[in-house]
Formats: C-alpha cells, structure tokens, sequence
C-alpha cells in the first residue's frame, strides 16, 4: 500500500482485516503513525459490531520505509498525475512481472498510469469510497490494455474484501466523479449567487434527493482541493468549460480552507 493517508490508511485497514498482509509506506512524515491510530478507533469501533479484532488486523501491518515487493500494489497519494506516475514507474521496476499495480485515483485517466509502466495489461483502477471501512462501493476502472485476468481478479478481490464491485471504463471521472462533481459544483455555484445558505442547500438535497450528507458537506468531506483536481481533470480530459471550478471553490482552496481535513471549508469544524 502507497499512500496512508484518509483513503490510503483505510484501504489499509480492510485489506488487513480481511486476514492479508499489508506493507504500508508513505514518505510524509507522521502519515503512518496517524494512519494507525486512525485504524485502531475504526477498529475498535467496528470491533464492537462483529468486525475484526483490531489487534490481529494490525498486526498484518507492517510499516516500510520504501515500496517493497508485492502481489498487488494499491496507490492512494496525492490526486496529482505526475506524483502517481512516479509511483507506477517505481513500482514497475520494484514488483514481480506477475504482480498487478492498481490505482485509488478518482479521476487520472489510468491509461496515463499504465503507460509509465511496462505492464499495462496489469495496471487497473481500484477506487474506493471514504470512508473505505463502511462504504461498500469499489469502482474498477479498466484502461484500454486492462486485461480481462486483472479485471476479473481485482472485482473478485473487492468481493472478497466485503465491497461491491462496478466496472467502469477509462474516461475523464469516470462514472462516479463524472455524475458527483458537477453536483458539487452547481451547489457552490447556487452557493456562490445566493441563492441560499449552505444549511439550507444541503438539507434541501439530504431530505430532498435522500442523499445522506448534502454536497457541501460531502465536497468538505472528500477535500476541496481534492474537488477542484478532480474538476481540472473533466474538464481538461472532456474538453468543456462546464466542469470548470466555480470561482468560489477555488477562492476557498486558495485561502487554505479545504474541508474538514484543515478545520474549515464550507464549514467549520
């Protein structure tokens, strides 16, 4: 596992209860050490609801200083391109022939990730819901070189794990954030032009559309920073002005207010 932090640390942690080994690396300092604690509460929590003991789960974890080789690499860094395909370069040298390097990106087309490979056939998306413990949803993302054995090992492997598997295939935000983002975004905007208050535009979609946090909420959540990456990427891969960031999403990650993960976004916590 690359990357431990919110998605990186949960996938973690239901690959190890699931009974597996994880090695877990992240080169920013105190990303692991806040990834296991995080665990050891989701654990605990979830221990008292039948889950797995959360001394035996962590116990499969094992923090390395660098990659290391590996059945399965999953990366879960930063949503940036150029910072993953560095991943996939590394892991391409480092990992057996036989190994399959799957990717957590909600966006970056996994095409570009396999190409920094000598294995596309073994390069897939693996993108997981936060929080990973509780949400039930993998969306498998195959590229163009995907092949149908990856594919069809990486769903059997989200089964096993206790998610549900949907296949998608490699396009811009592919079906998830393709449908989600926009949704934020027209919130914002309604936000932006007054139209009403983030309470007011978030129960209106939570008791309106049943939805179980308004989109303001959720974009706090997911990581405005993380919102407005995602938006770049619709709308540099699509071509189209209208996946564009409202201007008040981008003044807020500017100003350092990214959600939940900085204490305040659209709102405060």
């Amino acid at each position: 596992m690359v990357g431990a932090g919110q998605m990186g640390g949960g996938i973690a942690q239901v690959v190890a209860a699931s009974g597996r080994r994880v090695s877990l690396h992240d080169a920013a300092p105190g990303a692991v050490e806040h990834a296991l604690e995080g665990m050891q509460k989701s654990l605990t929590k979830l221990a008292e609801k039948g889950g797995a003991d959360p001394e035996e789960a962590l116990a499969r974890i094992e923090v390395v200083e660098e990659m290391v080789p590996a059945e399965l690499m999953v990366e879960a860094v930063v949503e940036d391109a150029a910072v993953k395909e560095d991943v996939f370069r590394r892991a391409d040298e480092l990992m057996p022939p036989d190994a399959v390097l799957a990717s957590n990106t909600s966006s970056i087309p996994i095409g570009s990730l396999a190409a920094a490979t000598g294995r596309p056939e073994r390069v897939i998306g693996m993108h997981f819901f936060n929080p990973v413990p509780v949400l039930k949803l993998v969306e498998i993302v195959r590229g163009r070189e995907t092949s149908d054995e990856t594919a069809e090992a990486i769903t059997e492997l989200a089964r096993e794990l206790g998610k549900t598997p949907a296949v998608a295939n490699d396009f811009p935000g592919f079906v998830s954030n393709r449908i989600l983002m926009p949704f934020i975004n027209e919130a914002v905007w309604a936000l932006h032009d007054g139209v009403a208050e983030p309470e007011a535009i978030d129960t209106i979609a939570r008791l309106g559309f049943k939805h179980p946090l308004g989109p303001l909420a959720l974009a706090d959540l997911i990581g405005l920073d993380t919102c407005v990456a995602i938006m770049d990427v619709l709308r540099t891969g699509l071509e189209n002005e209208r996946y564009a960031p409202c201007p008040l999403l981008q003044r807020l990650v500017t100003e350092g207010k990214l959600g939940r993960k900085s204490g305040q976004g659209f709102y405060i916590y």
